[in-house]
């Protein structure tokens, strides 16, 4: 891939592993259409960023701004798209409301889904193109308190399968691009004391979106998981699910007591993705 004549549409693109995707793809040499809800966020980030790169500020779980978004990639002249728009939670089942379900499904699952349906026929048009949705390790792996986030990015994980197979007879890639946790201001202080007293390790945004990079440019498409030994416990948990039962069982005292330091109703909103 030849990131100088990629031009990219960044959701999420304010914070988080948004933000450090679109750093990496531009000093590479990539243009980029850098997408969220602050404008004052996007704009300090276009500021850093070498390149004449564009912004669209809207709400993308709103029809209205699809609909502007797609007007914005087409005059952008798009050849790419990367979803990175997310939000994340640590709570039990019981303690989610409908309005946790309905958020954490619109934004992780159905805005996603949203966008490839307003981008794909400008990305048709185009000699080579490709569409990343970013998901999770948890996109694979049922998880104790986050049972609304694996939801949401099982569903993607499916979605962006089902795509890839859907467009395999045409000009545009498509990639699911699982990452474990990442250290962004999305997790709580809760889920960050969890994931220390467990061992999860995280790793940085750059070094999220340095792989991201590596991977468009050998195989920019199909799936790419991150971490060790999390990779491995895909794996584990597609083909003998009973250990991963046990294993998690264990840990269970522990993830709900975490879960009940947090408020009811407390998804985390922002503009960027996160795993857990």
């Amino acid at each position: 891939m030849n990131f100088s004549e990629q031009r990219w549409v960044i959701t999420g693109a304010s914070g988080g592993i948004g933000a450090a995707i679109a750093k990496e793809l531009a000093q590479r040499g990539a243009t980029l259409l850098l997408c969220g809800r602050n404008q004052i966020k996007l704009a300090h980030l276009k500021a850093k960023l070498v390149g004449q790169h564009q912004l669209f500020v809207g709400d993308l779980t709103q029809a209205c701004s699809l609909g502007e978004l797609q007007q914005a990639a087409d005059r952008f002249n798009a050849n790419g798209v990367i979803n990175c728009l997310g939000v994340n939670q640590l709570q039990t089942f019981v303690q989610s409301s409908n309005a946790d379900i309905r958020q954490m499904l619109d934004t992780n699952l159905l805005t996603p889904i949203s966008v490839c349906q307003a981008l794909l026929p400008r990305l048709q048009t185009q000699p080579s193109a490709t569409i990343v949705n970013v998901g999770s390790i948890l996109g694979s792996i049922g998880y104790p308190g986050s049972a609304l986030y694996c939801a949401s990015k099982f569903g993607l994980r499916g979605f962006t399968e089902s795509l890839r197979r859907e467009l395999a007879d045409s000009h545009v890639n498509v990639l699911y691009f699982a990452p474990r946790a990442t250290d962004t201001e999305i997790n709580s202080p809760a889920m960050q004391q969890l994931n220390q007293q467990l061992g999860n390790k995280s790793d940085s945004p750059m070094w999220v979106a340095q792989q991201l990079c590596q991977r468009l440019q050998s195989a920019p498409k199909g799936a790419a998981y991150l971490g060790w030994p999390e990779k491995l416990f895909v794996r584990i948990n597609a083909l003998f699910p009973g250990l991963v039962d046990g294993a998690s069982l264990k840990q269970l005292p522990i993830i709900k007591r975490f879960c009940q330091q947090q408020p009811s109703s407390s998804a985390a909103t922002g503009e960027h993705h996160e795993a857990s």
